[in-house]
């Protein structure tokens, strides 16, 4: 890690409408994933991992759940340690001369209206970092690269099939790596010139220097029209501006203790990929790999006794297969396949749960199946109800079904 001082800050603020209703209580970054994480975690853990100790958490909607996970897992011990900390930074509603009092209208206003932390910590660099993705990122390697190439502003970048990229930023890039062009979210991105297929999407992780952050940002916040936003205003002002902006390979960032190249990141941005994503944990060999314990993905420590398979006779047989399965959870004569459980959920006898992800304190009843769901905190699944099997019939009960099929069934639904 490079010697001058790097300040974190983890935008945490989005309401993540396209998960409703996962989100009709809590933020994006506060949605459980992984049977016993939250997003945000794995923006924390990669921070922390790289020697990142000193970082702001910017909330702002639904935030309550966020906050209390945030305080109670993710606290430094030692109050004489200054440098090290782990802040919540909620919504304030600065108070602009010509608007007023105001939430965060963008994230780079989020940073602005915050700008006096970065002053404080006297940071060198600052890395602005989104908290609602999956993924593993040695923060460490782009910052050597930030600095070795004197770049004002790095941004990492992920080669994405032109189908989806409109969903992102997309970047031209020189032979050098450098940014010649940067486009928020076009209807016809640009293909790669060497990969035809692809866009250069952008992560939206960046690093800035602080004192091109705070000149670029002032002068966004007196600009009339602005969104305030980094892909939609900041990036394209400073290319028009002159300022070096190099594109950082996402696939060349190394992960120690990982053979293979880094090549996942998912923006689970809608439940169809909330739920793929999830799938993917539960493959034999999956992409993306919790279980490396030299990158260790943290999370706040709950005291859960360890999960417990009960009943071997005939069809009651308590078992889970190509499954994740948290401490507290009980599979009592149930079967589970390709599932994602968290934790205290119980799946009663001759039961049956298939690609599905349930959520803590879930409660399958007695011969009830579940297939391609997510069921959200709290649920009580009668005896012998089908969910994911009638598109109709789970319609007509209220839940979110997607054009793919996924049932999802909201936090503490009753089906009286």
């Amino acid at each position: 890690m490079s010697s001058k001082r790097i300040l974190g800050m983890i935008l945490a603020g989005g309401q993540g409408t396209r998960l409703a209703p996962l989100t009709a209580k809590r933020s994006k970054p506060a949605v459980p994933f992984g049977s016993k994480f939250r997003i945000i975690d794995f923006a924390l853990s990669n921070f922390l991992n790289s020697g990142v100790y000193s970082i702001y958490v910017l909330t702002q909607f639904k935030a309550q759940s966020l906050t209390e996970h945030i305080q109670r897992g993710w606290r430094f011990g030692s109050g004489l340690l200054a440098d090290y900390f782990i802040t919540l930074v909620p919504a304030q509603m600065y108070l602009y001369e010509e608007l007023g009092p105001v939430w965060y209208r963008g994230t780079a206003d989020a940073i602005y209206q915050n700008l006096h932390l970065v002053e404080n910590y006297r940071a060198d660099n600052v890395a602005i970092f989104s908290g609602d993705h999956i993924y593993k990122m040695n923060v460490a390697h782009m910052l050597e690269q930030h600095e070795s190439t004197r770049a004002d502003i790095t941004i990492a970048a992920y080669p994405t099939p032109l189908a989806e990229a409109h969903r992102f930023g997309v970047m031209q890039i020189d032979e050098r790596g450098r940014v010649t062009d940067f486009q928020e979210k076009v209807k016809n991105p640009p293909a790669m010139p060497q990969k035809p297929t692809h866009a250069l999407a952008s992560m939206g992780n960046y690093i800035f220097k602080k004192k091109v952050l705070e000149e670029l940002l002032e002068i966004d916040a007196k600009t009339e029209g602005s969104q305030h936003d980094f892909g939609k205003d900041v990036l394209p002002r400073a290319l028009r501006d002159g300022y070096s902006i190099q594109a950082y390979d996402f696939h060349s960032n190394p992960i120690p203790g990982q053979d293979r190249a880094n090549t996942y990141w998912r923006d689970v941005g809608t439940l169809e990929a909330y739920h793929e994503a999830s799938m993917d944990l539960v493959s034999a060999n999956p992409e993306f790999d919790v279980f490396n314990p030299e990158w260790p993905l943290r999370t706040a420590v709950e005291f859960s006794p360890p999960a417990k398979f009960v009943h071997e006779a005939g069809e009651r047989m308590g078992r889970a297969l190509d499954s994740m399965v948290a401490g507290g959870s009980i599979i009592s004569g149930g079967t589970v396949r390709q599932s994602i459980l968290s934790r205290r959920v119980r799946v009663n006898s001759y039961s049956l749960v298939e690609r599905s992800v349930l959520f803590d304190e879930v409660d399958i009843g007695r011969h009830a199946q579940v297939k391609n769901a997510i069921i959200d905190k709290g649920v009580r699944v009668p005896p012998h109800t089908k969910i994911g099997h009638d598109r109709e019939q789970d319609k007509a009960r209220g839940f979110t079904v997607t054009d793919t099929g996924i049932v999802v069934v909201p936090k503490n639904y009753s089906f009286d």
